[in-house]
């Protein structure tokens, strides 16, 4: 396998999981990353909605503004989680905004923590960014714990942030800034 497929980890400290692989999503993933996306944990602690069609998927991967940058975490060719970096400009160019995601059945295996890990490097010591921004909800309570030990505290509390499920659930705005 080549770098393209199984690239070194960015993060100087990365210890993950055996036979994890992170790189670069591609519209070929598609697919699989809707898998991922329909999985009713990952739609529980996202703002994705269901039942998306790998056509959709490829398009967005297709059309990724050149500010963000996406990457899959795959486990044995299959994908177990996803993460996104995206840039902002102009006044807030020292900023970026990310977003995850891991298959329920690997939460607490290690895979938030390399994409977490991935995400972080790539803000630090390719893009500069001084502050990185999140949005998690409230009950997500992996996520929260994941987001503190890497350096992030809570800002804000957004109620009725989102509508999930039949309900309006809250959100804590999270950040996480380079000394």
């Amino acid at each position: 396998m080549n770098e393209l497929e199984n690239p070194p980890p960015l993060a100087r400290d990365a210890a993950w999981p055996d036979g994890l692989v992170i790189r670069a999503r591609r519209p070929a993933d598609a697919e699989d990353i809707v898998m991922l996306h329909n999985l009713p944990g990952y739609r529980y602690g996202t703002l994705r909605t269901p039942h998306h069609t790998p056509d959709e998927i490829r398009k967005s991967i297709e059309s990724q503004p050149a500010n963000t940058t996406g990457l899959i975490a795959l486990i044995d060719g299959r994908v177990v989680g996803d993460a996104g970096l995206t840039r902002l400009a102009n006044r807030r160019v020292h900023v970026g905004s990310i977003g995850m995601g891991v298959n329920d059945a690997y939460i607490g295996k290690g895979i938030g923590r390399a994409l977490i890990g991935e995400i972080l490097a790539l803000a630090d010591n390719w893009f500069n960014l001084r502050r990185i921004e999140l949005t998690v909800y409230v009950d997500n309570d992996p996520a929260i714990r994941l987001y503190e030990k890497n350096g992030f505290v809570t800002e804000g509390h957004l109620r009725e942030f989102a509508f999930r499920d039949g309900t309006y659930v809250d959100a804590y705005t999270m950040a996480r800034l380079k000394t």
